[in-house]
């Protein structure tokens, strides 16, 4: 080697070691001042938001609206039962023999007869059975509307899900970025060491074979990112992608509150829609009074032996009541309380497995709790040993493969508490979503 030749190498790696620490400060002042402006205008997501988009965005929301307009029909089907009815009918018939008083003076009926009526019921008493019906129709309504919320509430363990495998994407992005600047630092080091003839000539290839391997990473990452985005976006039907931020915020945990899931709340309505069904079955059978009115005219009209069209009317009350139905009404009320057997346990059955899934949810916040401060201590045992082994490097004592893999298992263990974080980060929201907090 030349000695002049390598005299600006050397000068330039002079000037760089002298002043690496000046151009880190530099750096490091133009990223403070940078960082306002790029975050200038970014939208930001949170996990909550998210919550409500899918509350407010699934196509399943439109069927409340839908819910509200069939209870609203069906309320008018049944009041409608409380108006009068009105029919008209007409008749004419031809008789081969009709009734003779052998009289003299009175003629015999005519064997063709005409009649037409407007006919008028009007319902008086039915024991309150329309009343109790409007009260079954009520509780179906809010039963639909209910099952409606729960369906949409167990959308949120698919958000969850979602949300924090982006967040451990971009932390795994972002853990890349770093390395790759720490490589790209160090592979501008070993050159200059070449150059200047500290260091083996192949010494940089190592390095630059893992920066090809980051490349891969990142393109795997960049894959996995659009993909749970698209998948996000479509079920809080919202668009978002890259562009947007996910917020990263701190999740508390109540483990001692009771469990508040809106299922509870589904199998008391359902109770209640039972009760009322019940109250209607036993009004039922009770007596139905009814007021009617019959309006006519007619070839003869009641009077048979006036052979003449005229008009004629009758009103009246009449009452129905069925005193035998074989026991059907009992059979209905006795399988209502038999389903009010089943809800309670199934309420139950519910109540005990989501207690068994907050236990093993618990369990498994306090062992990732555990994991993330052993993880916190191995990072910084691991910091000690690659800054020896860069100065061994630097030195000669170690090759390049030494040191990356020094630095690749830094990585690797800063990556494995990222993703302890997120988990824990995942795991405490499903133990929120699943308790119903």
């Amino acid at each position: 080697m030349n000695p002049e030749a390598s005299k600006p190498t050397f000068i330039l790696l002079l000037y760089y070691k002298l002043n690496k620490s000046q151009v880190i400060d530099r750096l490091r002042i133009m990223a403070i001042l940078l960082l306002p402006m790029a975050a200038f205008g970014q939208e930001r997501l949170t996990l909550e938001a998210c919550y409500r988009l899918v509350e407010s965005n699934y196509p399943l929301v439109n069927q409340r609206a839908m819910f509200e307009k069939q209870n609203a029909l069906n309320l008018e089907l049944l009041n409608i039962e409380k108006l009068p009815d009105f029919n008209i009918s007409a008749q004419t018939t031809y008789q081969s023999a009709v009734i003779q008083v052998p009289l003299p003076g009175i003629e015999a009926i005519n064997k063709d007869q005409y009649r037409a009526t407007v006919n008028v019921n009007q319902l008086i008493y039915d024991g309150d059975a329309i009343d109790a019906a409007l009260d079954v129709q009520t509780a179906d309504l809010a039963t639909k509307q209910k099952q409606l919320e729960v369906n949409l509430y167990q959308l949120k363990a698919q958000v969850n899900q979602l949300y924090f495998s982006i967040l451990l994407q971009q932390e795994k992005w972002n853990l890349l970025t770093s390395k790759k600047e720490l490589l790209e630092a160090k592979l501008q080091e070993v050159k200059a060491e070449i150059s200047y003839g500290t260091m083996l000539p192949a010494s940089d290839k190592v390095i630059e074979a893992e920066l090809l391997k980051i490349r891969q990473l990142f393109n795997e990452t960049d894959l996995n990112k659009t993909n749970l985005f698209l998948t996000l976006s479509a079920l809080i039907g919202k668009d978002i992608n890259e562009s947007v931020t996910l917020e990263n915020s701190d999740i508390t945990t109540n483990l001692q509150s009771q469990i508040s899931r809106p299922e509870l709340d589904l199998f008391r309505l359902k109770k209640t829609k039972l009760d009322a069904s019940d109250t209607h079955l036993s009004k039922q059978n009770s007596p139905k009074v009814f007021g009617f009115l019959t309006g006519g005219y007619g070839n003869p009209g009641l009077n048979m032996l006036d052979n003449s069209f005229q008009p004629f009317y009758t009103l009246g009350v009449k009452m129905s009541y069925n005193i035998f139905d074989w026991k059907s009404n009992d059979k209905k009320r006795k399988s209502l309380a038999v389903n009010k057997e089943i809800l309670d346990n199934q309420t139950e059955v519910f109540e005990l497995s989501t207690t068994i899934e907050l236990n093993r949810l618990q369990a498994e916040i306090e062992k990732l709790t555990s994991f993330i401060t052993s993880d916190l201590e191995i990072i910084e045992l691991r910091k000690r040993v690659l800054k020896s082994a860069e100065s061994q490097l630097k030195n000669g004592v170690i090759t390049s493969s030494a040191y990356l893999a020094e630095l690749t298992q830094l990585f690797e263990d800063q990556n494995m508490m990222n993703m302890h974080r997120i988990q824990l980060s995942l795991v405490k929201a499903n133990y929120n979503t699943t308790k119903g907090q």
